[in-house]
């Protein structure tokens, strides 16, 4: 009880803290720092009405002990003020900061050849239409479609308020198990897709240096490699200190094609910049379910069983073509519980 004391008494100082910036004028002369202060209040909404209820219902228990007319309500109120404290713990856990933003998504052909392309196209198909379920605005940024249909990369944007903690969870590496269009003797191939997902990043987070990059333009062009136009409207940007390069054609203006190049390649610098972070914590932090890295298989696709494993909660479910079809919460709201379950177990052990 001490330590759920300790607890919520440290939650009602940050609430205030919390309150009085929000009142401050000086905080509301800085844009950033006024959007900064009204997501911590936000973040801070859901655990401090916890906490009222938590007092409230502690009292109302120490009163039924109290009272030998209303002793018969102890058990309930037992209960629930310990239910109030594991929701308090929960939603306490600390977040990952970059849960709330929106983010850009990279879909990649792995090996399987055209097949690969193929099933990067489903892959396409089944996150935007996840976007679209969750009430998702996206829109592509730049694609590279293959000649047999499909994509050899396709890069999109997808907005929306915590878009980044629902979607980090599909960045790696996903199989497919299927008898390929192409293939006449009715074989099963296992072809793969990668998926990168990073929180979009706003300007004032990476700013980046004109004088560090290398700026080409070229005609952009079609599957197969004939010219789709005839000015020098597709852009390439090489950030030389990294060496990080991004192309965009998909826009007929070279101007459109640029700005879109520079939020993708803002959102790349600024995972390098996580990643560069979480190396620096213990290996024990580090070890989250998955980390998105591409190379890291999180899902199998087999087509003949119409079963969809993830590798990373052990969890299947046999309705493939739901799950073609954007119906993802399953997976979602298994990988993070099984989040907030280990970073319980990390806070109890701190």
């Amino acid at each position: 009880m001490a330590d759920i004391e300790a607890l919520v008494d440290e939650l009602e100082r940050s609430y205030a803290e919390a309150q009085e910036r929000m009142s401050d004028p000086a905080v509301f002369a800085d844009r950033n720092t006024a959007a900064e202060a009204g997501r911590r209040l936000k973040e801070l909404e859901a655990p401090h009405r916890l906490a009222q209820e938590w007092r409230e219902t502690r009292d109302d228990l120490d009163a039924a002990r109290a009272d030998g007319e209303l002793r018969e309500l102890v058990p309930d109120l037992e209960q629930r003020v310990a239910v109030l404290e594991d929701e308090l713990k929960l939603a306490l856990v600390e977040r990952d900061p970059n849960d709330s933003k929106d983010v850009i998504v990279e879909i990649r052909q792995g090996v399987g050849g055209d097949e690969a392309g193929i099933w990067a196209g489903d892959l396409f198909r089944m996150l935007t239409r996840y976007a679209e379920r969750r009430g998702y605005k996206w829109e592509v940024l730049g694609s590279s479609p293959s000649e047999t249909g499909g994509f050899k990369e396709v890069t999109l944007a997808v907005k929306g308020d915590g878009a980044y903690s629902i979607f980090k969870w599909e960045g790696g590496t996903h199989r497919v198990q299927r008898v390929p269009e192409t293939e006449s003797q009715g074989r099963i191939h296992t072809s793969t897709a990668t998926v990168a997902v990073m929180p979009e990043a706003e300007e004032v987070e990476v700013e980046i240096d004109p004088n560090e990059l290398k700026v080409d333009v070229y005609r952009s062009t079609g599957p197969g490699g004939q010219s789709v136009n005839t000015t020098d409207s597709a852009v390439r940007i090489t950030h030389l200190p990294t060496g990080l390069v991004v192309s965009m054609q998909d826009e007929k203006s070279q101007l459109q094609n640029r700005q879109k190049a520079l939020r993708v390649l803002r959102a790349r610098l600024l995972e390098l910049e996580r990643q560069k972070q979480e190396e620096e914590v213990s290996a024990t932090r580090r070890a989250q379910i998955g980390g998105g890295e591409r190379s890291e298989k999180i899902r199998t696709y087999n087509f003949p069983e119409s079963r969809v494993t993830d590798h990373r909660v052990k969890v299947t479910v046999h309705r493939l073509d739901a799950v073609l079809d954007g119906e993802l919460d399953e997976f979602t709201d298994a990988l993070a519980a099984e989040e907030r379950r280990r970073a319980l177990e990390a806070a109890a052990t701190a």
